[in-house]
């Protein structure tokens, strides 16, 4: 029996046909930033789940940039475009596109900033 080759990308699509959200952090003490890659879904459970990750990971974040990337975003509902927005004010994010759906969501992002 065969097995497929898992690309770098499995983890990815895995978590966008199940619905899920993966949080990955990358942080070094050698690095003046921290970043916060999002691939999947920003929503129910989900952005709950995010919002927890960043309180924990937001104390360690101390004078270092804060780099959120969204290219891997699939859908945010209105509690992950919350949580994103609140993660976005609070630790002044540095935002990476590179979909239209990313740019369309930073887009939505900034529309409810400008509102609030």
């Amino acid at each position: 029996m065969r097995f497929p080759v898992r690309s770098r990308n499995f983890g990815t699509r895995i978590a966008n046909y199940m619905g899920m959200l993966r949080i990955t952090i990358h942080e070094s003490e050698h690095e003046m930033e921290v970043q916060i890659v999002l691939e999947g879904r920003v929503a129910g459970p989900w952005a709950t789940e995010l919002n927890r990750v960043w309180a924990e990971a937001f104390p360690r974040l101390g004078s270092r940039k804060l780099v959120l990337d969204l290219r891997g975003v699939t859908y945010a509902d209105a509690t992950g475009k919350s949580v994103l927005a609140g993660i976005c004010a609070q630790g002044k994010a540095e935002l990476i596109t590179g979909t239209l759906q990313s740019e369309d969501l930073v887009h939505q992002l900034t529309v409810a900033e400008l509102q609030a």
